[in-house]
């Protein structure tokens, strides 16, 4: 499984590609397969988002899950305290759809 993230141009929030926009939820993440590049490319020409990528991920049943530790961490929030990560239904977190 393949997934995009890049961060917000006006916030700098971690997102992901949802298939035609970008939200802040890992859970919202989709699998771009091989159209990840020419998404990449569109995206990068819309200047939605700063530095937009392609990683590797892990379909769960809490949806997709970044394969790589870093992205995991830029995903779910701290290691050290899970009281300060971002919930997917956390009405604190806005509403970054771009």
């Amino acid at each position: 499984m393949k997934i995009l993230t890049g961060n917000n141009l006006e916030s700098g929030a971690v997102t992901w590609w949802a298939g035609s926009w970008w939200s802040i939820h890992v859970e919202d993440a989709v699998d771009v397969g091989e159209s990840g590049e020419a998404i990449l490319q569109r995206e990068e020409g819309a200047r939605r988002v700063n530095s937009p990528y392609i990683i590797d991920a892990i379909a769960t049943d809490e949806g997709p899950r970044p394969a790589h530790i870093k992205d995991r961490i830029r995903a779910l929030g701290p290691t050290v305290r899970p009281d300060l990560t971002l919930k997917p239904a956390d009405p604190d977190a806005g509403d970054w759809v771009i």
